[in-house]
């Protein structure tokens, strides 16, 4: 395509609220719209809403101009028809602005009984054709969840073929192995219904290879350093001859079913051409630093695209979704057939070089209450981010916590800490802006302690991505999986962040609110200097000979 300017057609950013405080970061952080469900009549049974929850959340979303989908798509078993019934009296009570349903029965009888309620097809549905969307519109769909198979191509053929009707599309989130949720290995291995909301991940699991001999008795096969060299196990399909698929198993197991999480940022603007109306992320069960994360990078990216489509470049905004814990990245179906880069065969963890420190529960006249969610040790840095979208986070490395009347060196989420944070500490930052930014939902994060493999992993994630998006090579992505594994066999597992923590064994060289060091120590002039020409935050170099001092040069 040659368009170079904005279409007409906007699309939204739809978050998912598996909780009343994440609606809440959701709505703060640059949603469009919002996605929940209870977990009686939807697929998330460990949602955390009550009624209560639901009504509250609905009305701070829509004093803040957002929207609110209501889950309703379970595929339903004769138990759940007569709990339809009291069901519409809850939707009418809610009134939310959309009705998500998978099952057509279901969708039948809010079209007899509450033909008030727009209602949307799920995912579930498994709708993949310009046919499939045309038979629900023609039914009274206001809107059609495509499946995650579908590919842009499709899309655009769908989009030509069905200007009348809203498109949703999954832009982020965690993939299953059979993907739109037609799973039944939860089932067979745990008895736990996928799509009855109850998912046991079975595709996540660890899996070990065993031989099976002529007289029927069953062994592990043990891999040991004088075997794994003799020999390797591969599938060849059917109509595939010749084209061997590998087993790899190390000594944690194989994840020969685990797929990394989907990521369309780098293809962002392919789906605002096309003018899909919702681009939505998953994760209804993720934390809030997740949702707020996300979020900020997508809305960020959405309103730079309209404000300049040709100039539109996405590397920005995936640095900041590298912070959100993920299991590697994939553009999935996005061109067509997946690749084999989109499963993760080493490591079925999620994690990132940021994790979740706390949330701004309450803003006082002299400082800011946070509620503590991992662990926090004195010297850590402590990185604010602003729901305003453009705004700059702030870092804040303390020394000490104040918690109720006692200071502490240390602040733990397992004992549900609340410190007190005047906003002296922010000796760089004015205390009214302090305020302002940073109001309650506001997330905070820290940098996390990773182990020489996980970092490890992360690389190799990214060099997979690169490799989907045609700006690696595949040598290179085998040279970091043979590291990778050789990381993951060491007994030295230290783990360690990417800069200094503690703030006395040296400076990170971003110039954080209450550094001791950058602020104070005549070695650190010149750094201060650069630093003044830069964005705050902004990690300058350093020398290889003296790790702890920016470089000056």
């Amino acid at each position: 395509m040659t368009q170079t300017t904005a279409p007409a057609r906007k699309s939204e950013l739809l978050m998912p609220a598996g909780s009343l405080e994440r609606l809440k970061v959701a709505v703060l952080y640059g949603a469009d719209a919002v996605y929940l469900g209870t977990p009686d009549m939807s697929l998330r049974t460990k949602s955390k809403f009550s009624l209560e929850d639901i009504q509250e959340g609905v009305k701070f979303a829509h004093e803040h101009g957002v929207r609110v989908y209501l889950t309703l798509n379970l595929f339903t078993h004769n138990k759940d028809v007569p709990k339809l019934d009291a069901y519409l009296d809850t939707l009418r009570a809610i009134g939310p602005d959309g009705v998500i349903v998978a099952d057509p029965g279901v969708f039948h009888f809010l079209r007899k009984h509450a033909p008030e309620l727009p209602l949307h097809i799920s995912t579930q549905a498994n709708v993949a054709s310009w046919l499939t969307v045309d038979f629900w519109a023609d039914q009274g769909a206001e809107l059609v969840v495509l499946a995650r198979e579908v590919t842009y191509a499709e899309m655009v053929e769908i989009r030509e073929k069905c200007p009348d009707v809203r498109l949703e599309t999954f832009v982020h989130g965690a993939m299953c192995m059979t993907y739109s949720g037609r799973c039944l290995l939860s089932n067979f291995l745990a008895e736990r219904g996928a799509n009855q909301g109850n998912c046991a991940n079975s595709c996540r699991w660890q899996y070990k290879v065993h031989m099976k001999l002529k007289d029927g008795t069953i062994k592990e096969l043990p891999l040991t350093e004088e075997n794994m060299e003799l020999f390797e196990f591969v599938l060849e399909e059917g109509v595939r001859p010749g084209e061997f698929m590998p087993i790899e198993e190390d000594m944690r197991g194989s994840y020969i079913l685990n797929s990394k999480d989907m990521c369309l940022m780098p293809k962002l603007d392919d789906l605002l051409r096309a003018g899909i109306d919702s681009l939505k992320v998953e994760g209804r069960n993720k934390s809030p630093y997740y949702v707020a994360t996300v979020a900020r990078a997508y809305r960020r990216a959405i309103d730079a695209y309209y404000a300049d489509p040709e100039g539109w470049d996405a590397a920005t905004y995936m640095q900041e979704l590298d912070a959100a814990t993920n299991r590697g990245y994939t553009i999935a179906f996005h061109e067509g057939r997946l690749q084999n880069y989109a499963h993760g065969y080493e490591h079925t963890k999620a994690m990132a070089p940021w994790e979740f420190a706390g949330i701004i529960e309450e803003t006082r006249e002299d400082g800011l209450i946070l509620a503590v969610k991992n662990q926090l040790d004195a010297g850590e840095v402590l990185e604010f981010l602003p729901p305003d979208p453009w705004a700059e986070p702030v870092l804040l490395r303390l020394y000490e916590f104040q918690v109720g009347d006692e200071v502490r060196e240390a602040a733990y989420g397992s004992r549900q800490d609340r410190v007190f944070i005047p906003y002296s500490a922010f000796d760089r930052e004015d205390p009214d802006s302090v305020r302002r930014r940073f109001p309650p939902y506001t997330i905070v994060r820290k940098e996390t302690l990773l182990a020489e493999d996980e970092w490890r992993r992360l690389k190799l994630d990214r060099t997979a991505q690169k490799i989907e998006l045609g700006e690696a090579r595949e040598t290179a992505y085998r040279r970091q999986t043979r590291m990778l594994q050789e990381a993951i066999g060491s007994e030295v597992m230290d783990k360690r962040a990417r800069t200094s923590r503690k703030g006395a064994e040296g400076c990170c060289g971003r110039g954080c609110n209450g550094c001791l060091m950058f602020w104070n120590d005549p070695e650190y002039a010149r750094a201060r200097e650069i630093l003044a020409t830069r964005k705050p935050g902004e990690l300058l170099e350093r020398d290889m000979r003296e790790p702890a001092i920016p470089r000056l040069v």
